[in-house]
């Protein structure tokens, strides 16, 4: 274990000593891009450091609609609701699906997800072969609640499986997309801008934006009659929203977050590339995690200043989850320091 004062970006510091660093989640490593520095110091002097009230509020900032606005234009959704933080919003989601008694979690869903239901300690792809047989046998509404991927072993789950339910029946898939939005789909606008779903599906998703979008808050997608649900909800009412200065800075930045996902799609495509013959890593396409269950790795790269993501997970008594994660931070060079660094592991 190590200890810091600095927040790492492309690099971190460790007793006074500068480390390559390949961990956290930053994806776009906007967390400490100067640009989006400079935006967000100008959108503070205009909103201040944080607004306490609530959404409800006789006064109201517009800045809340127009990022929402934006944000289910970007992805495809057709409403978007921010809230203040990732897991509020997809506890959000499961207290106004309390009505229906037919749940289902995913095995590995994020405890943002976290509700009374039927949970799987089976593999995904178990799962959704039991998942089909359950509904097909029923044939009662069900909600289903899933990440969409995961991000600690680099596997990307197939929603196929979906065109096998029956079609006559409503079905409400929830997905929690935190680690995917700002870096995978259409120009890193997340699973809603890629994912087919029968028509009889409704699609609901939540995700953090504090990771690829360096945004404290969370966001949920859906149709607008859902969303509408939501802002019915004396939880969301009685919760103090995003801070709006961030969302001011993250319209103003559109630009800086295209070419920071741009950077990132180059740097994996050269840590694939040079990689590849290894047969070291897991991997999920243009996606910045890479898993490797040879953890000894990590005390080899920490003996050259170089530190990857190793931890247990989900708790201090599961075995350790080691993977290397490329931010937009990182230039060729250092991408290419790594790729050296491991061929001679």
């Amino acid at each position: 274990m190590f200890f810091t004062d600095q927040l790492p970006g492309r690099t971190v510091y460790i007793n006074n000593e500068e480390w390559l660093y390949f961990s956290g989640t930053s994806y776009l490593g906007m967390a400490q891009n100067i640009d989006f520095q400079k935006i967000l110091h100008e959108s503070i002097q205009r909103y201040g450091t944080n607004f306490g009230g609530s959404r409800l509020s006789n006064l109201r900032f517009k800045i809340f609609e127009e990022a929402e606005d934006y944000l289910a234009q970007w992805t495809g959704a057709e409403a978007a609701l921010t809230v203040s933080s990732g897991t509020l919003a997809g506890q959000l989601v499961v207290k106004a699906l309390h009505n229906n008694k037919n749940r289902y979690f995913a095995p590995g869903v994020h405890p943002a997800l976290f509700g009374e239901g039927d949970y799987s300690e089976l593999s995904y792809n178990n799962w959704t072969d039991f998942i089909i047989k359950e509904v097909n046998k029923f044939k009662k509404p069900v909600a289903l609640f899933s990440n969409t991927l995961d991000p600690l072993r680099a596997k990307q789950f197939d929603f196929s499986w979906l065109d096998y339910l029956p079609n006559d029946i409503p079905i409400t898939l929830i997905l929690d997309d935190s680690h995917g939005i700002g870096v995978m789909g259409k120009n890193g606008a997340g699973i809603f801008s890629t994912i087919q779903t029968p028509d009889n599906v409704e699609l609901i998703v939540v995700a953090s934006l504090g990771k690829a979008l360096a945004i404290p808050g969370g966001v949920i997608l859906g149709n607008k009659n859902f969303i509408e649900n939501i802002w019915q909800s004396p939880f969301f009412g009685g919760a103090s929203p995003i801070v709006p200065a961030y969302l001011d800075a993250f319209l103003q930045a559109k630009e800086l977050y295209q070419q920071a996902w741009q950077i990132l799609l180059n740097r994996i495509k050269t840590f694939t590339k040079g990689t590849k013959d290894l047969h070291l890593f897991q991997k999920i396409p243009d996606y910045p995690v890479f898993y490797t269950p040879k953890n000894e790795l990590v005390n080899y790269l920490q003996g050259y200043k170089v530190l990857i993501s190793s931890f247990p997970y989900p708790t201090a008594q599961d075995a350790r989850i080691t993977r290397v994660v490329l931010n937009a931070a990182h230039t060729e060079q250092d991408v290419m320091e790594l790729i050296d660094l491991i061929k001679y592991f």
